[in-house]
């Protein structure tokens, strides 16, 4: 099975995979799972970056274990990464590479970053100014926007827009914003449980380290959730950051955001391996059949 990426997805194909585990686990186990997400024929796979480290590097060992899919980062903190850097790391890979490259970027959160935290709307314009004195194309980048001027700026100065743990109605309001052509590559988190009390639990799990940061709890409010439905993270708010449910509950999900506007949507699997960063082999295979 194979997915042509077409124009609109920027060579992202339609539907890719957010993954933890295929940066922070095993090297090896991720290189293999990389090559079968590519053979499975998803579009691209999604790593995260907040926490810096050798991220460019992590990207290039994903890039190189498969021929085709693309691969992006979910995303690259401007804080933790100096502009010069990224162009050296750019320019060393081929245009070939390239093609198959969008760097996803991030302002990141004042908890985490701390004093250094400045004006997230300039601070990423400086670092975007970085990365065009550092020949970083605007066509494979962009940014993860949640409000409406960071969408602007997406629109503006890259790419488009990776919006995450949002629902399909803030897709419907970033295509608006963004207006035909820019890139909308959210990402959906998905809990393959029909279970609700499970299913739910595990959503809980992962969303409990992002309940304190103000990005999202600002982007929550703006979607009409309540500080109380926010703080317990209620049933009502995991059900719309989260699909569960069998797959078909997972791709109407999917389908949701695509009729709102994404052309890409990155599904990251939350499951009980994920605190062993084991990859989760099998249900990226499930969920290939139902989405692509």
């Amino acid at each position: 099975m194979s997915q042509t990426p077409t124009d609109s997805t920027h060579g992202l194909g339609r539907i890719g995979v957010w993954s933890m585990e295929l940066r922070f686990g095993d090297a090896g186990q991720a290189r293999e799972a990389t090559a079968e997400l590519d053979e499975l024929g998803y579009g691209a796979v999604w790593t995260p970056g907040g926490l810096g480290g050798d991220m460019l590097g992590d990207m290039g060992r994903l890039l190189d274990a498969a021929p085709r899919i693309a691969i992006a980062s979910g995303i690259l903190n401007i804080w933790k990464h100096e502009t010069a850097d990224v162009g050296t790391w750019w320019q060393g890979r081929s245009a070939a590479d390239h093609a198959r490259l969008m760097l996803g970027l991030g302002v990141s959160h004042g908890p985490t970053i701390g004093e250094a935290y400045k004006k997230p709307l300039a601070a990423m314009g400086a670092y975007l100014d970085g990365l065009d004195a550092a020949g970083v194309p605007a066509a494979r980048r962009c940014l993860a926007a949640l409000g409406p001027k960071m969408l602007d700026l997406s629109r503006e100065r890259t790419a488009g827009a990776h919006p995450y743990l949002i629902t399909p109605e803030h897709t419907a309001e970033a295509r608006e914003r963004l207006g035909p052509g820019a890139l909308l590559a959210p990402e959906q988190g998905v809990v393959l449980e029909t279970d609700p009390a499970k299913a739910r639990e595990l959503a809980r799990g992962a969303l409990s380290t992002y309940l304190r940061l103000p990005n999202y709890r600002n982007n929550w409010l703006r979607l009409g959730f309540t500080e109380d439905e926010i703080n317990s993270s209620s049933d009502r708010l995991i059900d719309a950051l989260f699909a569960w449910g069998d797959v078909d509950a997972i791709a109407k999900r999917v389908a949701e955001h695509q009729a709102a506007g994404a052309d890409h949507v990155c599904v990251q699997v939350i499951h009980e391996g994920g605190r062993t960063m084991s990859c989760p082999r099998a249900v990226w295979r499930e969920l290939a059949a139902a989405l692509l």
